[in-house]
């Protein structure tokens, strides 16, 4: 067990409390797709892909330290995929434009709740684990991204791979960087988060409600105006 963790902080949240932090983990991670997704895009950043993999696993690996509820990673990932179509009403874009996106998002959010189930939990405070949990997702996510893709929304760049190893070895292998990088530092920072304010997991407040209310507000105004402006 991690030094920074507090059991004694820790109290099973309940239903409400589990909804609440899908809307903020999820909308954070859907901010981040959109939002420095257009960025990193408009910039030609080359290891996008792999970089917002790594937040976004980082998110979800943030979340799960929280609350100790895998099942609720996959409530985050719905909700950064609603995010990631604010798209379809704002410009009046079809479902299948953001296609590729929205398979990424429910490969990653798939595989590291696996990851979890086998690795997460039995990691202790070995921070080794949790890196190899990082990393094994994001290729595992890589994998199922590919066969879907070429499936669903076969664009030109998946068509340049000839296999599926092929695009593990150029994109998953990055993506497991990162990935390897952020689950690790997202675990830390969340078992921090509770020890530092025992409202997130005890007692609810006035200023939490206030703030989660706010994180998931900006959030989504954050993501709209990057949908209008075209990132």
């Amino acid at each position: 067990m991690s030094k920074s963790y507090h059991p004694g902080l820790f109290v099973k949240p309940d239903f409400t409390h589990l909804v609440i932090g899908m809307l903020v983990f999820g909308a954070l991670w859907g901010m981040s797709e959109v939002a420095l997704g257009g960025i990193l895009g408009t910039i030609g950043f080359p290891y996008r892909a792999g970089l917002l993999t790594g937040i976004g696993m980082g998110i979800l690996a943030l979340a799960y330290a929280i609350y100790r509820n895998a099942t609720m990673l996959l409530g985050i990932g719905l909700v950064a995929a609603a995010v990631n179509l604010l798209g379809v009403p704002i410009l009046h874009l079809t479902i299948m434009c953001k296609a590729n996106s929205l398979i990424a998002i429910g490969a990653e959010v798939t595989s590291l709740s696996v990851m979890v189930a086998i690795l997460m939990r039995k990691s202790g405070g070995n921070v080794y684990l949790r890196m190899a949990c990082g990393g094994a997702a994001a290729i595992l996510a890589s994998v199922g991204f590919y066969l879907i893709g070429t499936h669903v929304a076969p664009c030109q760049y998946l068509s340049t791979f000839a296999n599926t190893g092929a695009f593990v070895v150029k994109e998953g292998l990055v993506w497991a960087a990162f990935a390897a990088i952020f689950v690790p530092l997202g675990y830390i920072a969340g078992e921090k988060l509770s020890a530092r304010f025992p409202a997130v997991n005890r007692g609810r407040t006035i200023a939490y409600y206030a703030g989660v209310s706010g994180i998931f507000i900006v959030s989504i105004a954050v993501s709209s105006l990057a949908v209008v402006a075209g990132l």
